[in-house]
């Protein structure tokens, strides 16, 4: 009797289990149950249209004038591009400014480069001569307005050594390009740096001031991180980046600082993006102020390949 009731009392529990378990399939399937439910309202909630009303503002001429005078180079083939400004939305990629007015002055004896108009929202001339320090003003006639803007034009160090570590950048263990140069004693300098693998779509700017490192010797590394939008990865061996280092003006750099961090995103401490505006003033209505700069500058091109 004492076998049986043991018997009895193991199937008894064995019943319990059992129910227990059917009880919690019940359970879990009115919980997916009303998982996927929520899911079908979010999904449909998702194929809703949604208008949205987006600020939009009046076209202006953006001037994309960088007359940059490569070392070693005599710098007079220079290119000054004009378009205009699209909305946001806009697919319309053919936006260049032709029949406009460009010219660049040296402010000092008064010569005067002429830009031709290339028909496709490019001004080019061959006759420019960069002078070191020298004060040049930039000057385009658009749709009878005139702009103007004026700048200097600021030498660069050169870059003595160029190499490579996996130690100085955020991950220890991926590859990293330094270079290295003498920033000059008693001047304020301020550079900005571009780099750009081969292959890829995009480069990456930096900027830098010597405020704390006045007449030193510079050492700058640029690590590069994997993007799967851009489909780009890490440094490897055999990788080639081209490198350059401008020396520019601190006007430029002011504007150039605010530009790259806006470009990078808002972070929890990025400033709040602004409307950026540039150096070219329209000296015939100043509310219809142009885009983007004029800007003179000698760069220093070097190329790496990893090893």
């Amino acid at each position: 009797m004492k076998y049986r009731h043991y018997t009895n009392q193991n199937k008894h529990f064995r019943i319990s289990l059992e129910t227990k378990k059917m009880i919690k399939h019940k359970q879990m399937k009115t919980y997916l149950a009303t998982i996927i439910a929520l899911f079908a309202i979010v999904f449909t909630s998702c194929e809703d249209v949604i208008d949205v009303d987006v600020q939009t503002a009046p076209a202006r001429l953006t001037i994309e004038a960088s007359l940059d005078w490569e070392k070693r180079t005599t710098g007079n083939n220079q290119t000054i591009k004009l378009s205009t400004s699209t909305p946001f939305f806009d697919t319309n990629s053919n936006t260049g400014v032709t029949g406009a007015s460009v010219k660049v002055t040296n402010d000092t004896n008064g010569t005067e480069f002429i830009f031709v108009d290339q028909n496709n929202g490019e001004y080019t001339t061959s006759d420019f001569v960069p002078i070191l320090n020298q004060s040049y003003t930039l000057e385009v006639v658009y749709n009878g307005e005139n702009y103007t803007a004026t700048e200097t034009l600021m030498p660069v160090a050169d870059i003595k050594e160029v190499n490579q570590s996996t130690e100085k950048g955020f991950d220890d263990e991926a590859l990293e390009v330094n270079i290295f140069f003498d920033d000059p004693e008693d001047e304020d300098n301020f550079y900005l740096f571009r780099f750009k693998e081969e292959g890829d779509l995009l480069a990456e700017f930096e900027d830098f001031d010597d405020e704390f490192s006045n007449g030193r010797e510079i050492p700058w590394h640029y690590e590069k991180e994997g993007d799967e939008d851009t489909n780009s990865g890490e440094f490897t061996s055999g990788d080639v980046v081209n490198i350059d280092l401008y020396g520019i003006s601190e006007g430029y750099y002011n504007y150039i600082r605010i530009l790259i961090e806006q470009s990078e995103g808002l972070g929890l401490f990025s400033a709040t993006p602004v409307a950026l505006k540039g150096n070219c003033i329209n000296i015939d209505n100043e509310e219809n102020y142009a885009n983007g700069y004029f800007r003179l500058t000698q760069v220093e091109r070097v190329q790496y390949t990893f090893e």
